[in-house]
């Protein structure tokens, strides 16, 4: 009986040091406590379900994709990229055919759209997994940055950091309220290079922006190369407000851009304004002007004081070579052909003009927008009307049966001073604090303009006063995201719901070195997100 006894305790003790022992080899502490309902994310997603604990990431998580596409690679390679450099793991990208093992990201396309359309996404985080899904792989990538929101605001630096990296578990489901949502950059009025577009596109992507639209020529410049007609940037591209030395992107730069963008699932809408704010051509052509003339370049601010000889044929013959190249080299359904403020361009001159036009850049495959101003000519279905002034001007454009972009200058030109000690920008169209320009319904702002209606909210940032980077963050944060969430979520919009949201980015904000407005009437968080590993 004693020896039956000792074998038994033996068993028991050897049980109990193994168990010890690989505890202790796993090392894995038990998981955090975390209500993923009081996460801060921007835009605010569908709908949401906490579970109470968190998904830690640790240096044996891998990112798995359900398939080996190239595409899919793409987006598992975007994640690991943002993921690396403040934990220190080496987040490798797999294909499996299988769901993995406890521990992992799962990345799975599931063809079936129907709510979710193409860019909706359902992530679902426990203790074990994190799996992201999505009928489209733009969904996958709109899920990533929720993930990126999810996790420390230091995820966002570009050193090693100290852990952990938690996720909080539950169900987040969502997809976005409007179909084009996006942010302007005016490059003509003062030129930026490519890298500082770039890092426009990378913020806008953030906040599941999917549009940038380019305004590539005006008065003060024209930014993008046209072979057939090379005098428009070797002349016309020379300079910009103020008379610093101006610059464009040759078609190779413009196509990197593209394809950057595209990789973020942003559509890159080139404008040629037309047939006002056409200096930069006039000068470089002098075919262009009724007179023969070629005009001076020009580096002041003023509007409305030039416009293309609409009765030459030479002049379409110009709209056509233009429009075919530059379609040539947008993948994106839409050409934007400016038509506002063509002040000394007579009616009945601008109607025949912007018919003609519309029908140029169809031919050429794609689908018109221009400012509310075009609605004075008869607008096909297919095209769009970007509303920023004259509310009666989006009103034509539905009884004409075409789409409204909503751009209101007095909500959302990101170019209007916050107040009036505000350095940079303008305000002429008032003042925008962050609460004004978050407070606003796009179906509700113009009588007769439904959500219907609407094919989406467009920021604009004009240049006149903006000369680099730094003043392009300023500017565009901390409005940026309230667009976003104005676009995305579709209302209704509660500030002081919004407002504790948005302070709690000020880390993600200051981890992403992104130089913003510290508004008073944000409650900004204080974290401390620079706290390296040594």
């Amino acid at each position: 009986m004693r020896n039956k006894t000792q074998h038994t305790t033996c068993i028991q003790l050897l049980t109990m040091v193994v168990m010890f022992a690989v505890l202790s080899c796993t090392n894995t502490p038990p998981p955090t406590p975390k209500d993923l309902a009081k996460e801060n994310l921007i835009p605010k997603p569908v709908s949401l379900t906490a579970t109470g604990s968190s998904f830690a990431i640790n240096d044996q998580t891998v990112i798995y994709l359900q398939g080996n596409t190239a595409e899919l690679q793409q987006i598992g390679n975007y994640l690991a990229e943002k993921l690396k450099p403040a934990t220190g793991f080496g987040m490798q990208v797999q294909a499996t055919e299988e769901a993995p093992a406890s521990g992992h990201f799962y990345l799975t396309l599931t063809g079936d759209k129907g709510q979710y359309g193409d860019e909706g996404y359902e992530l679902s985080i426990s203790e074990e997994q994190v799996k992201l899904s999505a009928p489209k792989p733009a969904g996958l990538f709109r899920g990533i940055q929720t993930i990126r929101q999810l996790l420390p605001a230091k995820i966002e630096l570009g050193t090693p950091q100290e852990g952990p990296w938690e996720i909080a578990t539950g169900t987040i489901r969502d997809y976005p309220g409007y179909a084009y949502r996006g942010a302007m950059l005016d490059v003509s009025r003062h030129f930026f290079q490519v890298d500082d577009v770039k890092r426009f596109i990378d913020l806008i992507a953030t906040y599941k922006m999917n549009i940038l639209h380019l305004h590539l020529a005006d008065d003060q410049g024209w930014r993008i190369e046209i072979k057939s007609w090379p005098n428009l940037t070797l002349h016309g591209g020379q300079t910009q407000v103020g008379g610093g030395e101006g610059g464009y992107y040759t078609q190779e730069q413009y196509t990197d851009l593209v394809n950057y963008a595209q990789e973020r699932y942003i559509t890159i809408v080139p404008e040629i304004d037309m047939p006002g704010h056409t200096n930069a051509a006039l000068s470089s052509y002098a075919e262009l002007n009724c007179d023969g003339k070629a005009t001076k370049l020009y580096t002041g601010t003023d509007v409305g004081f030039s416009t293309l000889c609409t009765k030459k044929e030479v002049v379409y013959v110009f709209i056509e070579d233009v429009i075919r190249e530059l379609a040539a080299l947008t993948p994106g359904p839409y050409i934007h052909v400016g038509g506002d403020e063509s002040h000394v361009t007579a009616l009945e001159d601008y109607i025949p003009f912007i018919n003609r036009v519309q029908d140029i850049v169809q031919t050429h495959g794609k689908m018109m927008i221009g400012w509310d101003e075009v609605t004075e000519a008869r607008l096909n279905p297919t095209s769009v009307a970007q509303y920023w002034a004259k509310a009666e001007n989006a009103q034509k454009a539905v009884a004409q049966g075409a789409k409204v972009i909503i751009s209101p200058a007095k909500k959302a030109y990101m170019d209007m001073q916050y107040d009036s000690t505000t350095q940079w920008g303008l305000h002429w169209a008032g003042y925008i604090e962050v609460d004004s320009g978050y407070i606003w319904n796009p179906a509700t702002l113009v009588e007769g303009v439904t959500k219907e209606n609407i094919l989406g909210v467009e920021a604009p940032l004009w240049t006149e006063t903006i000369t680099n980077m730094e003043e392009i963050e300023y500017m565009v944060f901390p409005r940026l995201p309230g667009y976003a969430e104005i676009a995305w979520s579709a209302g209704p919009n509660d500030w002081e719901e919004y407002k504790v949201r948005l302070g709690q980015q000020k880390a993600r904000f200051e981890a992403m070195d992104i130089n913003y407005y510290p508004s008073d009437l944000v409650p900004w968080a204080s974290q401390d997100t620079t706290k390296e590993v040594h």
